[in-house]
């Protein structure tokens, strides 16, 4: 289920790509292995990955940096937002 719409990662041309920044807070640790899941179907397409646990509030942030086609953004940042206990938010290039 999770792959859908992720088929064409590899199928694409550098002027269609945007460059984005998938922000994601993680209150649910239960929910870490599908995140996993769907960031390893796009890694060919993500340049960074930082996340940082923050043990005061007992959360965990990751950043993502990803350049793909936005359909491709859109998928993966949804995904991971339709996780239980994960809130996901996407800012974009303007190239």
């Amino acid at each position: 289920m999770i792959k859908k719409g992720m088929e064409n990662l590899h199928k694409m041309e550098n002027s269609d790509t945007r460059v984005a920044v998938i922000s994601i807070i993680v209150e649910n640790p239960d929910s870490v292995p599908k995140i996993n899941e769907i960031l390893h179907l796009a890694a060919d397409n993500i340049i960074g990955r930082m996340g940082i646990p923050y043990k005061k509030k007992n959360i965990n942030i990751i950043s993502i940096v990803i350049d793909t086609k936005l359909d491709v953004i859109r998928t993966v940042s949804g995904k991971l937002g339709r996780l239980p206990g994960v809130t996901a938010k996407t800012a974009y290039s303007k190239k």
